[in-house]
């Protein structure tokens, strides 16, 4: 395989490249297959091209193949021809993606180029999102769409002269099945490519994508904190404002004594003091190290391979991984649209309930789209939700949505509602790890019973006791972080015309770029290479397009560098799309 691809580049086509394609095609679907009947221009083309993304694969700068991928926001399919989306339920799902019209020059077949392009396309489908994946193989190539993880639904499909077969397959599987399969010469093979695409050539380390990489900038080993002045880290939601001075005293107070000392085992004094400023009852209060301790410890005991779990999409990422990559349960998705402000219609989603779900996860105000229901209203949607069915609300970022707007003392007094909030957002504690969760007397004592005797550590029990007992600190910064806020969003609104700009109710603002021109991925990398940290949005959830950005709000002087710095890569990615 190595002598095969070596020097082989993969790579997004460009538009003189479609020339190219559209002959091969021609050529290949027309005159070799008898698929299409021949044509006087000696062009191959269709109504899908528009929104097609082709990967080529090109040999010493002479093309030698190409792959289609289809995505879900060009509306309709190539299967759309011949199949009936509701006859079919792998034809129904939500951010499906199909890949089409793998072709190779004669010169190529049999030597791995076909393979690395379907590699390509599924990478690229992983880089926007994609969990499902169609295609429709050439009955003759079925081997090779087999081998690669792909399964035959036994659906036949004749298209002139050609006889093809429904193929689909789960993104997340394809994947894993390749890695295990391929591993080996891929790790041998990727030196050797000519790798182009806006994505890694091998996948990253199994676990949740999250924003990160500017602390990642200042090294790994913590050898160069000092630098993170040079750095804005808007790819991460932590607090632009210092902790409270009262948490900060308690600390270092003490500091050494603290680092030394073992804290209480079962956290009391913090879970009695949340109960104190919620109230809410002692025994319907759990805590965990970060809201993540809560979700892998609580999904892993609730859920199977068997359970059901509804998520919004898109939504907080940590959630379908733990769902459906750690406990390997299915997960369905109620999905936001652009087009709707990202918001949640609750008439849609009480209808969606009925199917009667394990476990539904709902995030409030919702991250990444940063919209926020009203608690009034989702309460309502809790109370008539089917028997058995069990709520996880998440509202890490409720502070910012104003007082008498969470469901702590709700969820305490049902038996179907857990709430669970961090506390490293908005109260500046992030690198301490501190959340709890609000919910019934008998499933908050299950999560105590669960949880390792100093799962949180004691500087971040002082640290979050303190913070609760200064709601006057934390207040005025929630109000002075929706002015920044305010203030950044007008600055990107000024940038160009054609950037959309939504500012949330927390403490972020999305940016969506025009179609046809930059992607997010590169505009991110742009700015990360001028020390501006943003969140490319795209392998979160194929409602993104690969185009929309989140950027998490700093003090002024930040502020005002990322709006400069994004003006700047925009202007200069446009020369060279």
């Amino acid at each position: 395989m190595t002598a095969v691809a070596d020097g082989l580049e993969l790579r997004l086509a460009s538009t003189s490249d479609r020339e190219w394609i559209y002959r091969l095609r021609h050529e290949v679907y027309a005159r070799e297959l008898g698929q299409h009947a021949p044509n006087a221009a000696e062009r191959l083309t269709d109504d899908l091209d528009e929104n097609n993304v082709y990967i080529v694969a090109a040999l010493r700068d002479r093309l030698v193949g190409f792959v289609s991928v289809t995505p879900p926001w060009a509306v309709s399919y190539s299967i759309d021809k011949y199949l009936r989306r509701q006859d079919h339920p792998e034809l129904r799902e939500s951010g499906l993606f199909e890949i089409r019209i793998l072709t190779v020059d004669p010169s190529r077949r049999g030597v791995m180029t076909g393979k690395l392009l379907m590699y390509a396309a599924l990478r690229w489908v992983t880089s926007h999102g994609g969990r499902t994946i169609v295609a429709l193989g050439r009955v003759e190539l079925l081997p090779m769409y087999l081998d690669l993880g792909l399964t035959s639904t036994g659906v036949p499909v004749r298209s002139g002269a050609v006889g093809f077969e429904l193929l689909t397959g789960e993104v997340a599987d394809l994947t894993d099945r390749t890695l295990r399969r391929y591993g080996p010469l891929l790790r041998d093979v990727q030196p050797t490519v000519r790798w182009r695409l806006e994505t890694s050539f091998l996948p990253e380390a199994e676990s949740c994508e999250h924003g990160g990489a500017s602390i990642e900038a200042l090294g790994h080993r913590f050898d160069t904190l000092g630098t993170h002045r040079d750095v804005v880290a808007a790819d991460v939601l932590d607090a632009w404002f210092p902790p409270a001075p009262t948490v900060v005293a308690a600390l270092t107070g003490g500091q050494e004594w603290i680092m030394r000392t073992s804290p209480p085992a079962q956290a009391a004094g913090l879970m009695e003091e949340i109960a104190v400023r919620r109230n809410v009852p002692e025994d319907a209060v759990a805590v965990g190290a970060g809201s993540s301790d809560l979700i892998f410890r609580a999904f892993g005991r609730w859920l199977d391979a068997s359970s059901r779990v509804l998520l919004v999409d898109p939504s907080y990422g940590e959630y379908a991984h733990v769902v459906e990559r750690v406990i390997g349960c299915r997960a369905d998705r109620f999905s936001l649209r652009r087009e709707d402000g990202w918001r949640i219609d609750l008439d849609r989603f009480a209808d969606c309930l009925r199917g009667r779900y394990d476990l539904v996860v709902v995030v409030n105000p919702n991250n990444p789209t940063g919209v926020r229901l009203d608690s009034g209203e989702l309460r309502k949607v809790l109370a008539q939700a089917p028997g058995g069915t069990r709520f996880w609300i998440d509202e890490a970022y409720i502070g910012y949505s104003g007082p008498g707007q969470s469901l702590e003392r709700y969820a305490a007094s049902t038996d179907n509602t857990v709430v669970c909030t961090s506390m490293s957002k908005m109260y500046a504690l992030s690198g301490l790890r501190a959340a709890y969760l609000t919910a019934p007397p008998q499933i908050a004592a299950e999560l105590r019973r669960w949880t390792a005797p100093w799962a949180v550590s004691l500087p971040a029990q002082i640290a979050a006791v303190h913070a609760l007992r200064d709601p006057g600190y934390y207040t005025a910064r929630w109000a002075q972080t929706a002015l920044l806020r305010a203030e950044l969003a007008t600055a990107l609104a000024q940038v160009d015309g054609d950037l959309q700009v939504h500012e949330s109710v927390a403490n972020f603002v999305l940016i969506t770029l025009p179609r046809g021109g930059p992607s997010a991925t590169r505009l991110v990398d742009w700015c990360r290479r001028q020390g501006v940290f943003l969140r490319d949005l795209s392998p979160l959830s194929p409602a993104f397009e690969g185009r929309t950005v989140r950027i998490a709000v700093r003090e002024a002087s930040a502020n005002a560098r990322t709006a400069a710095t994004v003006a700047e890569a925009l202007r200069g990615l446009r020369r060279t799309v």
